[in-house]
């Protein structure tokens, strides 16, 4: 292989179940700055668990599975520790599905030629690498996917759905997000689907099949969200990073409300971020401002200025080892959204 001097040491996904940090976390209440803002936050996520009314939706935008936090994911979809995913398209395609086809992710660095990485058919992610051509072979399975199927629109939930399907039937390895969703009836969103690997696939599809071909329908993503916040007496979120996802899973309140439901504010709210505020963008949003747009409650909320690699894992770690996840039961919302 042209590229073998740089794919050698693969990303290793670490997990929750190992070392508990309970005692760490409820130290860092006591301290100061992100330290208290994290127990905070893991506080909040461990009552969004105790509630038993509480719908949890987890929200990740960034390169979160490609540095290696997949596997707490995975961990949190198969203990019900969350119970719908809203995600930009490269965790769930490039980073989650591409490795259930059995590729990696591997360890590299930002210090590296990049001209050299392009003429090697390798894609940097800061201090990761990605081989292109196996990327290429996750475009072409998605094509394969879309060509299979009836020719109408969907829902990206409905479509990842048949992913997890196919990683059931032809996937290498079972620690894949997608497929353990598929498998627990976890509805995952991905509002701009093809903005990542599975664009590439569905251009190809409908570039073939210009008459009659598949296509993502955003706006029945945003129903199908809107429904199952409609149905959750009380809702938490989850949020790993900005973007998109944040704001799709906020807006279910204003969509409810402009379809004459009547439907609480999210009542819990944790965000995990380095973006700042003062630029107006969304990302650095604060969970106060959302308060002013009807989105969010105020009495169980956090921010937390910090990186997710760091945050994440300490974060879920002290709600898995709380145990208030044993009692929840799965809500299977993949199932219920065919009656809805």
């Amino acid at each position: 292989m042209k590229n073998i001097r740089y794919l050698k040491e693969r990303i290793n996904h670490i997990g929750i179940e190992t070392n508990s940090i309970s005692e760490l976390m409820d130290a860092f209440s006591s301290m100061a700055f992100q330290s208290r803002n994290l127990s905070n936050a893991a506080d909040i996520y461990n009552k969004m668990l105790g509630d038993k009314d509480c719908t949890i939706i987890l929200c990740l935008a960034g390169s979160l599975f490609s540095a290696g936090l997949k596997r707490i994911v995975y961990q949190m979809v198969s203990n019900n520790m969350v119970d719908a995913i809203v995600s930009t398209g490269a965790i769930i395609v490039d980073q989650d599905f591409f490795e259930g086809l059995g590729f990696s992710h591997y360890r590299g660095t930002p210090m590296v030629d990049d001209e050299d990485l392009r003429k090697s058919a390798i894609d940097r992610i800061y201090d990761t690498y990605i081989s292109e051509d196996d990327l290429k072979v996750c475009d072409n399975t998605i094509e394969q996917i879309a060509s299979g199927l009836d020719q109408r629109p969907y829902s990206s939930r409905e479509f990842i759905i048949e992913m997890g399907r196919y990683l059931n039937k032809h996937g290498k390895r079972h620690d894949s997000v997608v497929l353990e969703a598929y498998k627990k009836g976890v509805p995952i969103f991905v509002p701009a689907f093809s903005d990542c690997s599975a664009g590439f696939g569905l251009v190809m599809h409908q570039w073939k099949n210009p008459q009659r071909h598949i296509s993502i329908d955003s706006a029945k993503d945003f129903l199908e969200l809107t429904k199952i916040k409609i149905a959750s007496r009380e809702s938490g979120l989850l949020m790993i990073g900005g973007g998109v996802p944040k704001n799709f899973a906020q807006d279910t309140v204003v969509a409810a409300e402009s379809l004459n439901k009547k439907v609480s504010m999210h009542k819990y709210a944790v965000q995990i971020t380095v973006a700042d505020e003062r630029d107006g963008a969304l990302s650095g949003s604060t969970l106060k401002e959302a308060h002013s747009w009807g989105k969010i409650d105020t009495k169980y909320t956090q921010m937390v200025y910090s990186e997710a690699t760091l945050a994440l894992p300490l974060l879920a770690s002290y709600a898995y080892h709380k145990g208030n996840w044993k009692a929840r039961k799965p809500k299977n919302f993949n199932k219920k959204l065919e009656k809805l």
